[in-house]
């Protein structure tokens, strides 16, 4: 839901009459929202507990997903914009819910020795899903008289998730404990955790290198379609290259995780990571600037595409 437009912002945009910006503002929501109800959701997580914090997502979810086909249902609405806008606003919100749970059920449901395998799989998922947007939005939005069908198509998944997460979801922790750490939690209260963590130099180091990382891939991510397209690409070139960006970051990130799960060389991995990212990024800018001179570089992007995937979004 969060990049099922940007992949066909251009074809989105003819069709309600806007901006390229305002299209790319229904993906910045989501980063917009998690600033302030990220607080928000880890204190939820804390307080509440797992099992209802996804079922509160998930209908948020539903909501949001269902919010954004209304100007499709009722002819006579004026702005278009405000609840595609409102609906991916509920959207943002719910996904701080569900995308900042994997490591607090990493550590109630798993041992130590699987926690960083567990929270792998939980955090990729969100990316698998992004993967999804990539390829089906192109293949859905051939004309404009497709978007209706996407949008109708993605409430399907979202409803599911709703389905699951009231139908299936019992218990927030488990009957006994994984592990010796889980059965006794050695957590801070919530405002004293944020003091203690705004006080820590090498969390705050960490913090900016890794937002920096999610700058990187959320920028990516919402604009390849329209960097691309502008040179004469297809919007099935880029949404592939997004597909493979994800696809490689998950080959990258099971292999790292397990490796890190054996070893614990979570500083070594995450530098050497990083400093391939940081290459990989100078080489994908001096690509795009020999796409601007010649066309037809398509093995090139792909490749490209594909590096930054499996060293930077598996770290």
């Amino acid at each position: 839901l969060w990049l099922s437009f940007a992949p066909v912002a251009d074809t989105i945009a003819h069709h309600f009459f806007l901006s390229t910006k305002q299209i790319n503002w229904l993906s910045l929501i989501y980063l917009v929202a998690s600033i302030p109800s990220g607080v928000v959701a880890i204190w939820v997580l804390d307080s509440v507990g797992l099992r209802w914090a996804t079922i509160v997502c998930a209908w948020l979810n539903f909501f949001g997903s269902v919010f954004r086909t209304l100007p499709f249902l009722f002819i006579e609405i004026q702005d278009p914009f405000a609840f595609l806008m409102a609906g991916q606003s509920l959207c943002a919100l719910a996904q701080t819910l569900v995308i900042f749970s994997p490591a607090k059920l990493a550590a109630l449901w798993f041992p130590e020795h699987q926690r960083a395998t567990a929270n792998m799989i939980g955090t990729m998922s969100n990316p698998l899903g992004i993967l999804v947007a990539n390829l089906l939005s192109p293949a859905l939005v051939k004309k404009e008289k497709d978007i209706p069908l996407m949008l109708g198509i993605y409430i399907i998944p979202a409803g599911l998730a709703c389905l699951l997460a009231t139908a299936c979801l019992w218990e927030s922790v488990p009957p006994s404990p994984p592990s010796a750490g889980a059965a006794h939690s050695t957590s801070e209260k919530f405002l004293d955790g944020l003091k203690l963590l705004l006080r820590n130099r090498a969390y705050i180091i960490l913090a900016v290198c890794f937002g920096g990382g999610i700058g990187i891939f959320s920028s990516f991510s919402v604009l390849l379609e329209q960097v691309l397209c502008v040179k004469g690409y297809s919007n099935e070139f880029a949404g592939l290259c997004g597909a493979l960006f994800i696809v490689f970051g998950v080959l990258g990130a099971l292999v790292l995780s397990l490796y890190v799960d054996r070893t614990k060389q979570f500083t070594e991995v995450v530098k050497i990571g990083f400093c391939l990212t940081s290459i990989v990024c100078v080489a994908f800018a001096l690509v795009f600037a020999l796409v601007s001179q010649l066309q037809g570089q398509t093995l090139a992007l792909a490749a490209i595409c594909s590096l930054l995937g499996l060293c930077g979004f598996s770290v």
